[in-house]
């Protein structure tokens, strides 16, 4: 799994503020720049079009860079395809660097759902084209579920067993723990056309976000017999 990808407009920003203001136009600048462009395209023509409905021609139009480019740095559709996925849960799972035997049990679980909510708020296409991956069967991501992630799930579940164990937290199964944080906090980015129904709101708030990780944060650190206060984690 690589490193999460710059976005195009941190790329833009970070560009600017190392030249006085002025856009880097150095060949290794305008390629961190390019890419991050072109992946921010992708990640929203997939997740509204689909792997299938989706055209090289389309992102580059949305990334405001000539095809050729696309085909320049990531080969073929698939390619970007897989990159745009590789980009999503090196985001996601790099959260679970915080979950560590040595760390606070509710501040680190706290904290991990917080961030995982605020990534469906800040990047609610991200999930999507994640959703459909995972309803589509995971043809480009199996490997990787079944290999790394699984792997890096089970060291996290050490870390739960130990917590437990030391009488730090209640027995919970750890996989079912960490589905459930997934559902939960992806959830408003999936579904959030209805939960905006739900609130009476055409589009989620900021104090609606706020109010879901409040929520899920007290049901699951109640679920694993920790106390809980309000802002805990944040």
């Amino acid at each position: 799994m690589s490193d999460t990808v710059a976005r195009g407009a941190e790329a833009k920003d970070g560009d600017a503020k190392e030249n006085g203001g002025k856009e880097d136009s150095s060949p290794g600048h305008i390629r961190v720049r390019n890419r991050a462009l072109i992946l921010t395209a992708a990640e929203e023509v997939f997740a509204t079009q689909g792997y299938r409905g989706a055209t090289t021609a389309a992102i580059a139009e949305k990334a405001g860079l000539p095809k050729a480019n696309v085909h320049y740095y990531f080969g073929t559709k698939e390619a970007l395809y897989r990159a745009v996925l590789e980009d999503i849960l090196g985001l996601w799972l790099g959260e679970l660097d915080r979950i560590t035997e040595e760390s606070d049990p509710a501040e680190s679980l706290a904290a991990y759902i917080r961030a995982k909510i605020q990534h469906s708020r800040e990047r609610p296409l991200a999930s999507k084209v994640y959703a459909n991956e995972m309803i589509r069967g995971a043809r480009h991501t199996r490997d990787f579920l079944k290999n790394e992630l699984r792997s890096l799930v089970k060291d996290k579940a050490k870390v739960l067993e130990a917590w437990a164990s030391a009488g730090r937290i209640d027995p919970v199964d750890p996989v079912h723990l960490f589905s459930v944080i997934w559902a939960a906090t992806q959830h408003y980015a999936d579904f959030e056309v209805q939960v905006g129904a739900l609130v009476g709101r055409r589009q989620l708030a900021a104090k609606d976000y706020d109010e879901a990780a409040e929520t899920v944060v007290r049901m699951v650190l109640k679920g694993c017999g920790l106390d809980y206060a309000p802002g805990i984690g944040a």
